[in-house]
């Protein structure tokens, strides 16, 4: 399966749900795939950001401190 221009290549995938949230998503109308999917884009996005920062705990400490002892850069010529 190609990509088409804007589209995702997208795979078949099987996932176990309750009965109890599969027929209230019906109900509603609402797309499983889709809710799942933009859900776990959500949360991988999460994810991502809190391991980013814990890699990055140790600079963002230390820059901040180095902030907090010397100023900002070019701090004279800042206009806010």
């Amino acid at each position: 399966m190609r990509a088409q221009a804007g589209y995702a290549t997208k795979k078949a995938t099987n996932i176990t749900l309750s009965q109890e949230v599969v027929a209230d998503a019906k109900a509603l109308g609402l797309n499983l795939s889709q809710t799942c999917e933009r859900l776990l884009r959500e949360t991988i996005r999460m994810e991502k950001e809190r391991r980013w920062a814990r890699e990055h705990a140790d600079f963002i400490v230390a820059y901040n401190q180095r902030v907090q002892d010397e100023g900002v850069v070019l701090e004279q010529w800042r206009t806010f």
